[in-house]
């Protein structure tokens, strides 16, 4: 299981919740009851989805204990209609049928995701909301490097198998097929957002390193964690590449970031 660091995370919080807002604006549910959100991190984003749906019911379900510490203080005057629980996602499985479901982020993380969404579906109230958001940036230097880094003599042995690539996640055709094959209506996109990174350089020519280090470089630095001058390494050389890839410009660091969308809403009887 991923480590996972609330703080830096949060780094760049306005860029990662942007998809998501792009995401659940596409949902049409005007009043559910129950509303779920499936990998909620540090729950910034859960807690929106109750100040829009004021009547819902509303649970974030992670399975990092460190990001729901983080996301028990949004509950607020809002408890006991917002909660959060710990639970993986494979392991999910509603006891009552769920009106809304939002899983943005999080599926690149499950090998084989595609296999549970006709589940997924068949936890939907009828006529309910599946939602869903993943990274497709797998062969974006970002990645590539990281793999290609690990993939050196001095690195290969300890990390083989420990990154995924391009077959992490689909492509929109594969998350509609799965999907309309279950019965739902389906709208399914891909975006490609240009973020500026750090504008004001703080992090100077290693913007994008900031950027990994609280999302793709966790299973990296969480596998090398014994030997912090082999994890050290490792992100030096790293660090060295993605300057080449990802150049700062005096207004900032441009990063391309691919993502892909579907949403989905179940037939109504």
């Amino acid at each position: 299981m991923v480590s996972w660091d609330p703080q830096v995370y949060g780094r760049y919080a306005a860029e990662r919740a942007r998809p998501f807002v792009d995401l659940v604006g596409r949902v049409d549910a005007e009043r559910p009851a129950s509303v779920v959100d499936l990998g909620c991190g540090s729950g910034e984003l859960t807690a929106s989805l109750a100040r829009r749906w004021p009547g819902a019911d509303v649970v974030g379900v992670d399975s990092s204990a460190a990001m729901l510490q983080r996301a028990a203080g949004h509950a607020g005057s809002d408890a006991p209609r917002l909660r959060f629980e710990r639970q993986d996602a494979a392991d999910w499985n509603p006891a009552e049928p769920v009106d809304v479901l939002v899983t943005n982020a999080l599926l690149q993380w499950v090998p084989g995701h595609l296999d549970l969404l006709p589940r997924w579906v068949a936890a939907l109230a009828p006529g309910g909301w599946l939602a869903l958001q993943v990274p497709g940036n797998f062969g974006s230097p970002s990645h590539a490097l990281m793999r290609e880094v690990a993939a050196l003599p001095r690195f290969a042995e300890r990390l083989d198998g420990v990154l995924r690539g391009t077959e992490s996640v689909g492509d929109p055709l594969d998350y509609a097929a799965v999907l309309a094959g279950a019965g739902c209506v389906v709208d399914a996109w891909e975006t490609t957002y240009l973020h500026v990174l750090d504008p004001a350089g703080e992090h100077g020519d290693d913007a994008v390193l900031a950027w990994v280090e609280g999302t793709g470089l966790r299973p990296v630095t969480d596998a090398l964690a014994d030997d912090p001058a082999l994890r050290r390494d490792f992100v030096d050389t790293y660090a060295a590449r993605l300057r080449g890839a990802y150049p700062r410009r005096p207004w900032g660091t441009p990063l391309p970031f691919r993502r892909v969308f579907a949403v989905a809403q179940a037939p109504t009887g």
